[in-house]
């Protein structure tokens, strides 16, 4: 009874899905809420993830020519407002502090809400010839927005993230900086995360504030809403000029610096959860899985039980293994291990010793394999390798199964009362057909892919000479 009562505790994903979101990120021990409204505890549990997705991610930085730096979380609110759209874009989410002690500050400081401002500062400072060029630096840190709608790791008033800020001599410089590091986190998604993408660039109207262009990573969830993964942004030298970034160029004249910045945040946890999960609770992809392999134990006060599992985590000590030798029942132990999202279990007993070899079962698709304990190792490497691949197939083949083709505006407007998911359409490019279908069917443009398609000659919307073919969805 106690097995099904702990699965129980799962809301189903059919029956409401947000719910079902919740119930796994509190069941797995991801996040506990906090007495500040809006902010969550990272658990153990959580962190660990978010510390696998950390030390991935900074590796492929490094190898993109990225330095780590660490820059204040206050930002005084003259240098805030220095660049217009920018200090617009930002306001409504700003938190400020006022008083230092008991004393009132001359200035107020924003908590940080994103570090474009803080690092113009620094490069006006180390700046002064092409020879301090190109600027490459990310910090990893926390950011603050007064967000009045928040949900675990989707959307809380401080989250966890990584900022990339770079300054270069050259628009072009710039430019293929901004796509340079789009595709590491395309890549990162797909190779790591197991969440496949579409690559494009944001309208006019869903561009970041200040920024000339603003190119995105959008994913599907299971739900058929789509997350903005990951942004990246050009900035060419609107910031610079707000903030005198200067140097002496090779032919002794004064230019402007062009700048660039890109995040990720916890919020790809969220992805994580949304893609790959079930009403079990969590599916983890093998390279984000804080514990890859967890060895169970059956019967375990019987003679050798114990030492045989040990001896099996010994054997495979170089994935994350742990053994459950808790007093708890083994079929309690198996509901914990799915709940955590745990890839691989290793069922070990006396029948099984006596045969010379054990049981793997697959968190995904609860395939179970006997191998031989000779054997184990290979088969554990084999069965983490499958499952990572395997994890991106299925969430590419929902993503392509849940895409649609609209060509005008019934059609489009019936499959988003009919269906979830992406819809591809043509646009006119005039952001009164973008108000209008947000305004009618809260769908707003995901992206503008670089993988163009004519789908028609018209815009859905109007019907006037379409521009561009872009991804259309409901979104977190």
């Amino acid at each position: 009874m106690a097995d099904k009562k702990l699965v129980e505790a799962i809301t189903s994903m059919e029956e409401d899905f947000a719910q079902w979101y919740t119930d796994v990120v509190k069941k797995a021990e991801l996040i506990d809420y906090t007495s500040v409204k809006g902010c969550m505890v990272i658990r153990p549990a959580g962190y660990a993830i978010w510390e696998l997705i950390q030390k991935q991610l900074d590796d492929m930085f490094k190898e993109a020519g990225v330095q780590n730096a660490y820059l204040p979380m206050f930002i005084p609110e003259s240098l805030l407002q220095k660049e217009k759209d920018h200090v617009e874009g930002f306001a409504p989410e700003v938190a400020w502090v006022t008083h230092g002690g008991q004393q009132e500050l001359q200035e107020r400081l924003c908590v940080r809400p994103t570090s474009e401002t803080l690092f113009c500062d620094y490069y006006k400072n180390v700046v002064q010839s092409y020879r301090d060029l190109p600027q490459v630096l990310n910090q990893w840190c926390s950011v603050v927005r007064w967000e009045k709608e928040t949900r675990p790791f989707l959307r809380s008033r401080e989250f966890l993230w990584q900022e990339g800020h770079t300054a270069h001599a050259t628009a072009e410089d710039a430019e293929a900086r901004t796509l340079q590091m789009l595709n590491v986190y395309a890549e990162f998604l797909e190779k790591v995360l197991a969440i496949p993408v579409i690559k494009g660039q944001k309208t006019e109207k869903e561009r970041f504030a200040g920024a000339v262009a603003t190119y995105t990573v959008e994913a599907l969830m299971h739900d058929g809403k789509a997350l903005q993964s990951g942004t990246s942004h050009n900035f060419g030298d609107g910031f610079a000029k707000a903030f005198g970034i200067q140097f002496t160029d090779k032919d002794n004249k004064l230019k402007y610096v062009h700048q660039t910045s890109w995040g990720v945040s916890t919020r790809m946890i969220g992805g994580l959860i949304m893609v790959h999960s079930d009403n079990s609770g969590l599916v983890l992809p093998p390279k984000v899985a804080p514990v890859q392999v967890m060895i169970i134990p059956i019967q375990q006060r019987k003679e050798g039980v114990l030492e045989k599992a040990a001896e099996l985590k010994e054997m495979l000590k170089d994935f994350r293994v742990k053994v459950d030798d808790s007093d708890k029942s083994p079929g309690w132990k198996f509901s914990e291990q799915e709940m955590r999202g745990i890839p691989l279990r290793i069922e070990v007993g006396p029948k099984d010793i006596e045969a010379g070899k054990c049981v793997i079962c697959r968190r995904d698709t609860r395939e179970k394999t006997e191998v031989p304990f000779e054997e184990l190792t290979g088969k554990v490497q084999e069965l983490l390798e499958k499952m990572q691949r395997e994890m991106l197939e299925r969430a590419r083949a929902h993503r392509d199964s849940h895409t649609c083709v609209a060509k005008d505006y019934e059609e489009f407007k019936q499959i988003f009362q009919e269906k979830t998911g992406f819809v591809k359409a043509m646009w006119c490019g005039c952001q009164d057909c973008e108000d209008k279908i947000k305004e009618e069917l809260s769908v707003t443009s995901r992206c503008m892919p670089f993988e163009q398609e004519q789908l028609s000659d018209v815009c859905v919307c109007c019907g006037k000479p379409a521009k561009k073919m872009v991804y259309w969805g409901k979104a977190y």
